[in-house]
C-alpha cells in the first residue's frame, strides 16, 4: 500500500490579480493534509472518501436552464488527475492497471465546511502523487505541479493554480500563473508529454524564506465561500470596466513586487505595509466589481487584528473563509485571541508546512 498527502494552503498576498500571467501572489501551504492511499486492484477498482460521501450537488441556471456545478465535487478532480497522469504514464511505456483508492481529508471541519484551504487543488495534487508513486513515474515537483494543473484546470476552467503549487512545493512561494491559452493550445495539439517537458510562459514558482521575527496568525469566519462562483463574478467586471481592472492590476503587482522583496530583505515592517496596500487594493476591486470580497465578518477579524499591531487582509477569494494576519513574534497574541473570540471568529491552529519525506510504502 502507498500512502502519500498533500497539504492545504493560504493566500497570503496578490489575490484575483494573480489569474493574470505575469502578476504575482504570495502563498503558504499549511500542515493540514489531504492524505491518500493507493493499491493494486483485481479486475475493478475504487474511489473512496468519507469526507465526501454527502456532498450536495450545487446547481445553477443560464438562461432559464438548470445547470450542475461540478467544481466543488472532488470526485471530478480526483477523475480528471487520474486522466491526465494515466495518460502520461502510457505515453512513457507504462501498463495501466486497476487500482483502489482512499482519500481522507483534514481540510474541512467535522461538519464538512470548508475552511478554504484549497481542498480541491491538495486532492489533486495527492491524486496526482498517489499515481506517481504506483505508476513509478519519478515525476519532478515542476512535472507534478504540471500535471496536477490540466487536471485542475479541465475542472475549474479559472483560477491561477497557485493552490497546486502550495501543494507541491510547500513552504513560503511567490507565484505567477502561466499563458492559459498557450498552454490549453499546446494541450489540443501536442502529445501531452511534451508539453510536460515544456517551459511554460511566464509561469513563476519561487520558494520565499520567511524573517525570524514574522508571525503568521489565521483566523476562520466560519463562513464558506466559493472560490470559482467569486473568480467568475470579478472576471466579468473586468470586461465591464477595463481601465480600472488595469490600474487593480498594476498597482497589485508593485505591491506584492514589494512584499517579495521584503520578504528577501528580512523586513517585517514592510511586509506589514504591504499586507496593508493589498487589503486596501482588494476593497477597490469591491468597489470595481461588486464582489464582497471583505465581509463583515472578516472586516471584524482584520480590524481587530490591526488594534492589536497586526497587518491583516481577507485571504484567498474572500467572501467568508479565512483572514490572515503578519506579526511580530515579539508581541503578545492573547488578547488579539480572546477579542476575535469574543467576535465569533475562530483561531486556527495551522502551521507553514515544510517537505520533508515525499511517500512511504507499507
Amino acid at each position: 500500500m502507498i500512502e502519500v498527502s498533500a497539504p492545504g494552503k493560504l493566500y497570503i498576498a496578490g489575490e484575483y490579480a494573480v489569474v493574470e500571467p505575469g502578476h504575482p501572489a504570495i502563498i503558504v501551504a499549511i500542515d493540514q493534509f489531504i492524505s491518500i492511499s493507493i493499491g493494486p486492484a483485481k479486475k475493478i477498482g475504487s474511489i473512496q472518501s468519507a469526507q465526501y460521501s454527502d456532498l450536495p450537488v450545487r446547481w445553477t441556471r443560464r438562461n432559464n436552464e438548470l445547470v450542475l456545478d461540478l467544481r466543488d465535487n472532488p470526485f471530478h478532480y480526483i477523475l480528471a488527475a487520474i486522466h491526465f497522469t494515466e495518460k502520461f504514464a502510457q505515453e512513457n511505456g507504462k501498463k495501466l492497471a486497476f487500482f483502489d483508492l482512499k482519500v481522507t481529508s483534514e481540510l474541512d471541519n467535522s461538519n464538512g465546511r470548508k475552511y478554504g484551504l484549497g481542498s480541491s487543488g491538495a486532492v489533486t495534487v495527492a491524486t496526482v502523487k498517489a499515481l506517481n508513486a504506483f505508476y513509478d513515474l519519478r515525476l519532478s515537483q515542476l512535472e507534478l505541479f504540471k500535471l496536477a494543473t490540466l487536471a485542475h484546470l479541465n475542472v475549474q476552467g479559472n483560477g491561477s493554480c497557485g493552490d497546486i503549487a502550495a501543494s507541491c512545493y510547500g513552504g513560503w512561494l511567490a507565484f505567477s500563473t502561466f499563458d492559459h491559452d498557450w498552454v490549453l493550445n499546446k494541450l489540443a495539439t501536442e502529445k501531452l508529454s511534451t508539453l510536460i517537458e515544456s517551459d511554460w510562459p511566464s509561469l513563476q514558482i519561487e520558494p520565499l524564506q520567511v524573517p525570524e521575527d514574522l508571525r503568521l496568525l489565521i483566523g476562520w469566519t466560519g463562513s464558506p465561500a466559493s472560490t470559482s462562483d467569486l473568480v467568475d463574478q470579478v472576471h466579468q467586471s473586468r470586461q465591464d470596466k477595463k481601465t480600472s481592472y488595469e490600474n487593480f492590476l498594476s498597482d497589485s503587482k508593485q505591491c506584492v513586487d514589494q512584499m517579495i522583496q521584503g520578504f528577501k530583505q528580512k523586513d517585517v515592517a514592510l511586509i506589514q505595509k504591504m499586507i496593508r496596500k493589498n487589503r486596501y487594493l482588494l476593497n477597490q476591486l469591491t468597489s470595481l466589481s461588486n464582489v464582497s470580497i471583505e465581509t463583515e465578518e472578516l472586516k471584524r477579524l482584520n480590524d481587530l487584528a490591526e488594534n492589536y499591531g497586526g497587518a491583516a487582509k481577507s485571504s484567498g477569494a474572500g467572501g467568508g473563509d479565512c483572514g490572515i494576519v503578519i506579526i511580530d513574534k515579539r508581541a503578545g497574541i492573547l488578547p488579539l485571541m480572546s477579542s476575535w473570540e469574543k467576535a465569533g471568529i475562530t483561531p486556527l491552529p495551522l502551521h507553514v508546512y515544510h517537505f520533508k519525506e515525499e511517500h512511504h510504502e507499507s
